[in-house]
């Protein structure tokens, strides 16, 4: 988690991790067209075109964000040509100098957890040879099988040099139906929080932190501001803020006293922040740059120095 929070710093403490979550209809038409014509299978044309989108939304935020976020169901959708476009994305994005966290939420247990960890933060054998399927920084995990389900990923994250971010209080409308249950004494949440907190803990590094951290939303302030006094040393990944109602004080109850431990993530709201205002399509890239910044000062300050 140490190469994360340097990134951050590096960045002037930009505490922002921008979702690469594109569909066709967030593309521009021009770009979608042009694809469209060029390509004789529609889905690689879709998936040049996802590509086309990235990397401009890469090369124009690089300077000024540390971190990008794809999710991959909005790559699967467009089959084994998305795919590729997704592995694109995230090795063009690390060789620009981005922290890449794969959304993948995957969770099971026994030799398909081991499986799904080797596919994505360890390594797969082929022929006597190690080899990496795909290149991410991070992946975010689901907790619902229990530790069996979680201990291969802890396991490939340490001998990787990899994170993890445990789903523990989710952004949605709908996640205190099962998290917020009372069982023993407190509530489901709290119980997959000590559950995060202890099998991160030994990682805990120069700043801090280990390297499994949680997914807490900022839709939640009250439950973000719990989690952080009850788990000092987990980094948090927070979503819903912007589109899904998250505000920068809500938001700011996830940092430390050193204005670090959690990074917020933005996706429609940087993507398509061109659609809103005055800007034409060819200015897309521009367009997000701008909310980037906007969404920077607008956490910084609620932060505070």
């Amino acid at each position: 988690m140490d190469k994360l929070i340097e990134a951050i710093i590096a960045k002037d403490y930009n505490p922002t991790v921008v979702g690469l979550d594109p569909k066709l209809d967030y593309v521009p038409e021009y770009i979608v067209d042009e694809c469209l014509k060029k390509a004789a299978d529609p889905f690689a044309g879709a998936a040049e075109a996802l590509f086309r989108f990235n990397s401009a939304l890469i090369d124009s935020l690089c300077d000024i964000v540390p971190a990008v976020k794809p999710q991959s169901a909005y790559y699967e959708m467009y089959g084994i040509q998305g795919l590729m476009c997704l592995q694109r994305t995230m090795e063009y994005a690390k060789s620009k100098g981005m922290y890449v966290i794969l959304d993948v939420k995957r969770g099971d247990i026994g030799a398909t957890a081991e499986a799904y960890s080797r596919a994505y933060i360890g390594k797969t054998v082929i022929g006597g040879q190690e080899y990496r399927a795909f290149c991410p920084d991070s992946l975010t995990v689901n907790p619902y099988l229990g530790t069996d389900g979680l201990k291969p990923f802890v396991k490939d994250a340490e001998e990787n040099d990899k994170t993890l971010f445990v789903l523990v209080k989710t952004s949605n409308p709908s996640s205190g139906e099962l998290q917020d249950l009372a069982v023993d004494g407190g509530r489901i949440y709290e119980k997959t929080a000590a559950l995060v907190r202890a099998l991160g803990e030994p990682s805990v590094g120069a700043h801090g932190y280990g390297k499994v951290g949680a997914v807490v939303g900022a839709t939640y302030p009250e439950q973000l501001k719990e989690l952080r006094a009850k788990m000092p040393n987990t980094f948090f990944l927070v979503p819903g803020y912007g589109a899904q109602g998250g505000k920068a004080q809500d938001v700011a109850l996830a940092f430390d006293k050193n204005r670090l431990g959690a990074i917020v993530n933005s996706s429609r709201g940087i993507m398509c922040a061109y659609k809103k205002g005055d800007w034409r399509p060819e200015q897309f890239a521009e367009a997000a740059r701008a909310e980037a910044i906007r969404m920077r000062d607008d956490i910084l300050g609620a932060i505070g120095k």
